[in-house]
């Protein structure tokens, strides 16, 4: 917020990019809240906005009426154009790819890019993947933030869960239970999120406001649950991952994860980040199944830690790198023999290495980089223009 003040107050305008309609308009409260006063001028973009508004919109940023827009995907798009754009902001950088990142810096002519994300990147892998940036790491929590307790369970404490979830909402707070991504496929996790739903409904807490939130639904009916439970007017939110991003209701004390033995640590830690943010103690269950050495790893994990680096070096140590990103979407390659783990201190010394060259030889003409240049030109011939 700072930056965007900076930029605007320099004759700039700013882009702020968020993966979900939710938060791109909980952004806007915010900007809106503490930088309306100083008369600059905030606007939000989301696939919502009526054709009308817009196409208002679209032309009051061309002239530069607008000095701070926040969206989500819908920045991307073509006739999304900018005065004099000086500064990019992509919140949560690891739902975007890099390329998308490169598609709005290109809105503007070199602008400042500043990208965030809260899941924490093992920093081995931060060099890799922004080894073009200058990174910087928060690692404190806000002022009053308590730790949260985290307790991995079997299916034989499901009672007993059930039990403090009812005491928790008698005391007044809510809370989460998130169902794990059946697969790819949002109609399947849809139906798994209704089935729980339905039998916590009507079995398991009939006298409570159950209510549930999943990807098929219409942005409108998801921004409009999500405001009812922030309102506190719904006690219990089952939902897949939607959630995962950047939500905050301080009053919600629980965060149950079924089947966590799905998900990847950093998601795990992501999901119990959605906790623990007003005054209250809050708890993370994990329910898992199964019994493999890597499970119960990783349930320890989570127990004995609340630091997301740690989390984030185990994760990377226990699964490899491929499966720690979609490893696709950021175009780390896949190494034949390298050990991202355990092989950093080599990584370090080639991408060392890989700046020099690039700095004095940047086309790679001079004689003793012919072969790297053919290997270059074979490698990515599909990708790049050399």
């Amino acid at each position: 917020m700072i930056a965007a003040y900076k930029a605007v107050k320099c004759g700039y305008q700013v882009a702020v990019m968020a993966p979900t309609a939710i938060l791109a308009t909980q952004h806007l409260s915010s900007f809106e809240e503490i930088l309306g006063k100083y008369g600059i001028r905030t606007e939000l973009l989301i696939g919502s906005v009526s054709k009308k508004k817009k196409e208002e919109l679209l032309e009051r940023l061309k002239n530069g009426q607008i000095d701070i827009l926040i969206g989500t995907h819908a920045l991307l798009e073509e006739n999304v154009v900018f005065q004099k754009l000086g500064l990019v902001v992509t919140d949560e950088q690891h739902r975007f790819g890099v390329r998308q990142r490169s598609i709005i810096a290109k809105k503007g002519e070199n602008p400042d890019v500043l990208v965030m994300s809260a899941t924490p990147i093992p920093r081995t892998l931060a060099l890799i993947l922004y080894g073009d940036l200058d990174i910087s790491i928060i690692d404190e929590l806000p002022p009053n933030r308590k730790k949260i307790d985290t307790f991995a369970v079997t299916k034989a404490m499901e009672q007993r869960v059930n039990n403090f979830i009812r005491k928790q909402i008698e005391e007044g707070r809510q809370v989460y239970i998130v169902c794990p991504l059946v697969e790819e496929n949002e109609e399947i996790n849809a139906k798994a999120v209704l089935e729980l739903a339905e039998r916590y409904k009507t079995e398991v807490f009939p006298e409570l406001r159950v209510e549930y939130l999943h990807g098929k639904m219409k942005p409108k009916e998801k921004d409009a649950i999500m405001q009812e439970f922030k309102e506190g007017n719904i006690d219990i939110l089952i939902s897949t991952t939607v959630i995962e991003v950047g939500v905050n209701v301080p009053n919600a004390s629980i965060m149950v994860v079924e089947n966590a033995e799905r998900f990847g640590l950093a998601q795990l830690h992501q999901l119990r980040g959605r906790v623990g943010r007003g005054e209250y103690q809050s708890y993370c269950i994990l329910k898992y199944q199964g019994n493999s050495d890597v499970i119960r790893q990783r349930m320890k994990t989570m127990q004995e830690t609340n630091d997301g680096f740690v989390i984030a070096e185990k994760d990377l140590e226990l699964r490899g790198s491929g499966e720690f990103f979609g490893t696709k979407q950021h175009g780390i390659p896949e190494f034949k023999i390298a050990n991202l783990f355990q092989d950093m201190p080599i990584l370090k010394v080639v991408q060392e290495l890989a700046i020099k060259i690039e700095q004095e030889d940047p086309k790679l003409e001079l004689e003793k980089n012919e072969l790297l240049k053919k290997l270059v030109e074979k490698k990515f011939s599909n990708r790049i223009e050399i």
